[in-house]
């Protein structure tokens, strides 16, 4: 998902708006030979995400920095892990280390908070799934990390799959004249799917043969109902009012997918720190 030209780009694009027309603390404080030997630890517990990034940063700073790791992305780390060392021209090193830092804290964090919510689903064989709801700009750096941490990716962007809406039904007319029109039109290598608040909803996407099927803020009971309605004529997706409680009772109802935007838009950055 992260290929290198990609990061490299973002990574360039992050260093100078951080670093503008210089460090003017660093540049006064060292001198061009001075080197320094620091370790990046963790002081809680949680998924690693991100090594290939924090790599990067320093690497276009100086190609002198040598870096050490001990963790890979998606392994587990706890509390007091020493994640790598890091040596080499201390100017370098300093100036990037926000940087490096900002996107391995974020990556980690989402990592960490995904791998919570799967695990959450318990013995069911419902996906976590990431939603649109993201960074401008990050978006994919953000995806990798879902993934990271073992969840499944929604569509990456509006010309993934065609998701009807409320509003697009309302604008269509109908579910199903929305459904037409759009078949007359996607490739067939895109899927149809549709946002469904009822029964009845759900029944009219069967019927003209929508492929994923969402159930939007629906009661355990009316899913249950409706994963028998579908009866695996289409991919049947669960959203609204997930999060780490609800999760294994909404994956006990016998859907596919549970889509959350929590996973991204709250998760909590990961406290990991460069220490001399």
């Amino acid at each position: 998902m992260l290929n290198n030209f990609f990061i490299e780009d973002h990574v360039k694009n992050a260093l100078q708006e951080d670093i503008g027309f210089g460090d003017i603390t660093t540049d006064y404080l060292t001198n061009e030979e001075d080197e320094m030997t620091c370790t990046l630890n963790t002081r809680v517990d949680g998924i690693f995400c991100g090594k290939n990034v924090f790599e990067t940063v320093f690497r276009i700073l100086s190609p002198k920095i040598e870096i050490k790791f001990y963790f890979n992305d998606g392994d587990e780390i706890k509390k007091g892990d020493k994640i790598a060392d890091i040596k080499g021209p201390a100017r370098y090193i300093l100036m990037g280390e926000r940087t490096a830092l900002n996107y391995i804290q974020r990556m980690s964090g989402i990592a960490t908070e995904t791998n919570k919510y799967q695990k959450a689903v318990g013995e069911y064989k419902a996906k976590i799934v990431d939603t649109r709801k993201t960074t401008p700009g990050f978006r994919a750096f953000e995806k990798y990390s879902v993934k990271t941490g073992g969840g499944s990716l929604h569509r990456f962007n509006l010309s993934d799959c065609a998701m009807i809406k409320d509003n697009h039904i309302k604008y269509a007319g109908s579910l199903t004249k929305a459904v037409e029109k759009l078949r007359q039109h996607i490739s067939h290598a895109h899927k149809i799917e549709v946002e469904c608040d009822t029964i009845e909803q759900v029944k009219e996407a069967v019927a003209c043969g929508a492929d994923i099927i969402m159930l939007d803020n629906m009661s355990l009971d009316t899913m249950i109902e409706c994963v028998k309605l579908i009866n695996g004529r289409a991919i049947v997706e669960a959203s609204g009012n997930v999060n780490l409680a609800t999760m294994h009772d909404i994956a006990s109802t016998g859907v596919d997918i549970i889509s959350s935007s929590a996973i991204v838009a709250k998760a909590p950055t990961l406290d990991l720190g460069l220490d001399m």
